[in-house]
């Protein structure tokens, strides 16, 4: 039986390095909705004291007239977005550039990210590894980008032995069904 390009792997372990080409996209199967839980928490565990973060009354005051959501956690949350399509086998991440925020996140905003590949190269010190660079940006629920950024991030290749299936050997048989 042949298997079609639009048919899903059984056994799928995320993109190695070999998986990757320039001009590749990948939009995120799944959208996040923000919580006021998620901004307040984030905010407090980095020690952000801004209270555009985590105080109605102040907030009100501004010309958002609302909490924002805290940039960083946008960053992290993007960027959780984009890793079942990128960087599932990556092993580091070696930076982020160029972020723009070019509007704000609010509670009960949708997230989605979108990445381009732009560059893969073979690791220069290591041959278990190359190294991807990407842009991503995040789309809330109308469509609108509100943070774009690059990122380059170092990723194993299909037979490192680092990225082996980890899932235990099973001696008993099934017992339902």
């Amino acid at each position: 039986m042949s298997v079609d390009a639009a048919t899903a792997p059984k056994d799928w372990r995320g993109r190695f390095f070999e998986d990757f080409a320039v001009g590749d996209v990948f939009r995120s199967r799944l959208g996040r909705t923000v919580t006021d839980t998620d901004n307040v928490w984030f905010t407090a565990l980095t020690h952000n004291t801004n209270q555009m973060h985590f105080n109605a009354p102040y907030a009100e005051r501004t010309r958002f007239e609302r909490p924002l959501v805290n940039s960083c956690f946008t960053l992290s949350l993007v960027t959780g977005l984009t890793v079942p399509d990128t960087s599932e086998n990556g092993t580091a991440n070696l930076e982020w550039t160029d972020i723009r925020l070019p509007r704000p996140v609010f509670v009960g905003d949708t997230l989605w990210a979108e990445s381009e590949i732009l560059e893969t190269r073979p690791s220069s010190s290591n041959d278990r590894i190359g190294i991807v660079r990407l842009r991503t940006r995040g789309v809330n629920q109308s469509g609108e980008v509100v943070i774009e950024f690059l990122r380059t991030f170092m990723i194993y290749r299909r037979g490192a032995p680092e990225a082996a299936r980890m899932f235990p050997d099973v001696d008993a048989g099934w017992t339902v069904g």
